[in-house]
């Protein structure tokens, strides 16, 4: 099976969209570790269809306008990162969980390292929103892009993470100008 891809510009760097011919394959960070996703061989296509719409959904939800993405997925996997992939799915705008609360969600409540594994390998950031999993504690751990661009994705969706998982903040009004996309 061939991929297809494009790169876009986004409030926190440059992304590259991955595409079958089913649906979204990747939203992969600038520097990502070439290891932890694997989709090959690619193609550049800047006017696929899915890679199109991911784009506009991507515009939408930078600039506050989109809370829950409808462009088809097709995640590569096993059937354990699937299903987490598949909880992280439920996970609300503007909410967050624990890696616990995911593993129990998925009928593993003792796999809670195994949760942030496939976590860590999830291809499709954001969208399938991976940013909104914290640690027990309600800390920020381990994201592809670091913990910078996770902390920025909780804020957009009006998180404070210093709050923990009860946190409710609302921090749009913070330099709501740099996450206008034209």
């Amino acid at each position: 099976m061939t991929y297809f891809y494009k790169m876009i510009d986004s409030p926190l760097g440059r992304l590259k969209l991955i595409a079958s011919d089913k649906g979204l394959a990747a939203v992969l960070w600038e520097n990502d570790d070439p290891r932890r996703v694997r989709l090959s061989p690619l193609e550049p296509d800047p006017d696929n269809g899915f890679l199109k719409e991911t784009e506009r959904q991507l515009k939408a939800y930078f600039n506050g306008k989109l809370k829950k993405f409808t462009v088809p997925l097709d995640f590569k996997g096993t059937d354990f990162q699937k299903s987490v992939w598949a909880a992280l799915l439920t996970i609300p705008f503007g909410e967050t969980r624990s890696y616990g609360e995911i593993a129990k969600q998925i009928g593993r409540p003792d796999a809670s390292r195994a949760v942030g594994a496939a976590n860590g390998r999830n291809p499709i950031a954001i969208i399938a929103p991976c940013h909104r999993v914290l640690g027990t504690s309600g800390k920020l751990t381990g994201f592809a892009a670091g913990l910078e661009a996770k902390d920025e994705l909780l804020k957009l969706e009006g998180r404070d993470p210093l709050l923990g998982l009860a946190g409710q903040g609302r921090r749009k009004e913070q330099n709501q100008s740099r996450w206008i996309i034209q």
